[in-house]
């Protein structure tokens, strides 16, 4: 009975068309089935404050991030990213309270990744998948108020054409699996403003909770999860200088639950903030909640 059950995990973990579980703040080095579709929506809250100056800067973020991804053979994939974003801004100016907001559709990320080693054993599999992106400046980057244009935290859209870069590593065994990604992103200048480049470290430990001992068929799971995410940001520029109040290294740490089943998975986390080193008086992330639904057909 226990083997004919380990079986029937693997098949729901292990194969190309099924779900199974992955981190929630990163990727997955597992496939998508040749042919197949996956459909992941997340919603997004980001709270970004701490602001010691005068200015007493507040900012929120609310958004829907849809991602469709494409076997289009065995290793190979195409994923497409498109957010929608809700951006609100409070600061104080001239001694008044001031509310500066917009919302809208954000840049569409396009992305390759490659299934570049392999290696299955029963009950598990290790993988490594570098990918390629760029992000298409497809989000309005211009958009004003009544106070003038916006500044480009507040635009959905960058207006650039910004390049990614990584590698993926994922452990997968019945009772837990591991990711690692470590990327890079490359930014460039629009309407005189360049976001600093961004290299970020990543780690996923999710461990099986329900079932804890494993009967006949292929039930759902309940994984815990814990993530961590060490991110740089050089410094922007503005008119081809540096910005002093920008930039910096932040390490996140994330505890989240994911409810898997064969075909679709649930999942929710919240980012906190742990460690904060930035530049000048850069706003300080408060946490970010994601809450998210994968459909595989």
């Amino acid at each position: 009975m226990k083997t004919m059950a380990k079986a029937a995990l693997a098949t729901l973990c292990l194969s190309a068309a099924t779900a199974w579980s992955a981190p929630i703040t990163f990727n997955t080095a597992l496939p998508v089935h040749e042919g197949g579709w996956v459909l992941r929506e997340q919603l997004v809250f980001m709270k970004i404050a701490d602001d010691s100056t005068p200015a007493r800067r507040d900012m929120e973020v609310s958004g829907l991030v849809s991602v469709l991804g494409y076997g289009v053979t065995r290793d190979f994939a195409l994923f497409g990213m498109l957010p929608y974003f809700d951006k609100r801004l409070d600061i104080r100016m001239g001694g008044q309270d001031i509310t500066r907001s917009k919302q809208g559709l954000g840049d569409l990320t396009v992305l390759g990744r490659y299934t570049a080693y392999q290696h299955d054993a029963p009950g598990r599999t290790l993988r490594i998948t570098p990918f390629l992106g760029v992000k298409v400046p497809t989000g309005d980057d211009d958009t004003h108020d009544r106070l003038g244009r916006l500044p480009p935290q507040l635009q959905p859209g960058s207006g650039s054409w910004d390049a990614l870069v990584g590698a993926v590593l994922t452990w997968q065994t019945l009772d837990f699996q591991i990711d690692s990604q470590l990327s890079y992103k490359a930014n460039r200048e629009a309407n005189g403003f360049e976001a600093g480049d961004v290299a970020a470290l990543d780690a996923s430990l999710q461990y099986r909770l329900w079932p804890r001992s494993l009967g006949g068929g292929v039930p759902a799971f309940l994984y815990g999860m814990l993530e961590a995410n060490l991110v740089h940001s050089a410094k922007d520029r503005i008119g081809g200088v540096d910005d002093p109040n920008s930039g910096g290294t932040t390490l996140f740490i994330t505890p989240g639950l994911q409810y898997v089943t064969k075909k679709w998975i649930a999942e929710a986390g919240v980012q906190v903030p742990v460690i904060q080193h930035l530049h000048g008086t850069a706003l300080e992330s408060d946490y970010v909640l994601t809450a998210g639904v994968r459909i595989n057909f």
